[in-house]
């Protein structure tokens, strides 16, 4: 039986980093229609923390788009605060989009190194995070973040992460190859593990 290929278009939030790339608000909405017109399922606008892409989010829902659902970006709370009164989330709310795609920390390493924090509180963030904003009735992508490093590092606990989003309601779970060095024989293995544990959907981030 064919399985359906569900695409999620990253153009103007990942494509916008590119140097010398300055996306305008009229160039962001160009494009979406654009990609509506090729029939992208979803298009991620961008990071609704930033004011251009506020903007954005909000003329957007006056496109009469006929094939694609725009997503908004950002990350989990911060480390022990409250999900709440959170900055990040409260403009992925404000952009009111159909779909939120929230990332979070997969590898050991970052939560202590960048993150600072400890892996408890790291799961913490990410199953408030993610449970927070399906209560606000949002579908939730969960973009694990250096996914495939961090279950070479670490396998139990990268899947730790992910099994928190799962549980909290995540809708779909994104395994992003971040740093765009995995193999693919070694990305259809992993995934064939995440999946016999994780029942959720799961989409595939990668990065060349």
């Amino acid at each position: 039986m064919a399985e359906n290929v569900v695409l999620y278009d990253t153009t103007l939030r990942d494509g916008a980093q590119g140097e010398g790339i300055s996306l305008s608000v009229t160039d962001k909405l160009r494009i979406t229609q654009r990609l509506d017109k090729l029939g992208m399922h979803y298009i991620e606008g961008g990071w609704p923390a930033n004011p251009k892409d506020l903007e954005f989010f909000k003329k957007v829902r006056g496109l009469p788009l006929k094939n694609s659902t725009v997503a908004a970006f950002g990350s989990t709370r911060r480390a022990h605060g409250k999900v709440s009164e959170d900055f990040v989330i409260k403009g992925l709310l404000a952009a009111k989009s159909k779909v939120i795609t929230l990332f979070g920390k997969s590898w050991d390493l970052h939560v202590q190194d960048v993150l600072r924090t400890s892996l408890d509180e790291n799961v913490n963030m990410i199953r408030d995070s993610v449970e927070y904003l399906k209560g606000k009735r949002a579908q939730v992508f969960y973009d694990a973040e250096h996914f495939f490093d961090a279950y070479k590092a670490n396998p139990d606990y990268a899947m730790r992460t992910i099994q928190a989003a799962e549980h909290a309601g995540a809708d779909v779970i994104i395994l992003c190859d971040t740093n765009g060095g995995t193999l693919p024989e070694r990305v259809a293995a992993v995934v064939r593990q995440v999946a016999s544990v994780i029942k959720v959907p799961l989409g595939i981030h990668t990065h060349n």
